[in-house]
């Protein structure tokens, strides 16, 4: 899933950063609002993380910038302000969840994967397709009971696939949420990436993975 962070700090930025891409996001950072604004509206991101005070633009402003997207990302703030007033603002401008400074990384973590499986409307966060079955938090999947060993990046392009699972997906949607800005693959980088994923669900699952010629590819049980 790909991730914006919003931040000023360097040293939270960084930290952040460098946590979800151990996590398997793809991130993409700005120390300013107005630079974190033209990110947004630019790039298809799962969840923003904005600072609440930012230089050039707060958080406010950029909640009002996002309005007019059209596939708008999720948003959590991150705010020193505890008030009950402040985190009713917040939500009000259209914040999608509030977390107040200092918090654990683990709860900011809880936080985004509960944002990104209301993005797709996936209410609980083991999925289930076939014999394949995937836990998008404990960030482990299995085929038939058996566990897949996986890279945080193909977990990363699996778990976006099991999240549209029914839908077609195009190479260009994977390049967009697994890779971040600032790393495009190779032209031929997705379909590798595929290939690798279909040998390692082995005989049970790879057929599980199917190509739309032309269109891309969706994760989907066949019928008998």
């Amino acid at each position: 899933m790909r991730v914006l962070i919003v931040e000023d700090s360097e040293a939270l930025r960084d930290s952040l950063r460098a946590g979800l891409a151990r996590e398997g996001f793809a991130v993409d950072a700005a120390a300013d609002g107005e630079a974190g604004a033209a990110l947004a509206r630019n790039n298809p991101y799962d969840v923003v993380v904005l600072d609440w005070m930012l230089p050039k633009l707060n958080g406010l402003g950029v909640l009002a910038s996002l309005s007019s997207v059209r596939d708008r990302p999720h948003v959590l703030v991150l705010t020193a302000r505890d008030r009950v007033e402040d985190r009713v603002q917040g939500l009000n401008a259209g914040a999608d969840d509030y977390l107040v400074k200092p918090f654990a990384f683990e709860e900011l973590l809880a936080r985004l994967h509960a944002l990104v499986r209301r993005r797709y409307a996936e209410p609980s966060s083991r999925i289930d397709v076939g014999a394949l079955s995937i836990d998008v938090v404990a960030r482990r999947a299995s085929v038939a009971g058996a566990a897949i060993d996986l890279t945080a990046r193909e977990f990363a392009l699996l778990e976006y696939l099991a999240l549209r699972k029914g839908h077609t997906v195009t190479r260009e949607e994977i390049e967009d949420h697994i890779y971040g800005v600032h790393k495009l693959p190779s032209s031929n980088a997705v379909d590798s990436a595929v290939c690798i994923l279909r040998a390692k669900l082995g005989e049970r699952g790879k057929h599980l993975i199917q190509t739309r010629r032309g269109r891309g590819y969706v994760l989907e049980e066949r019928s008998p």
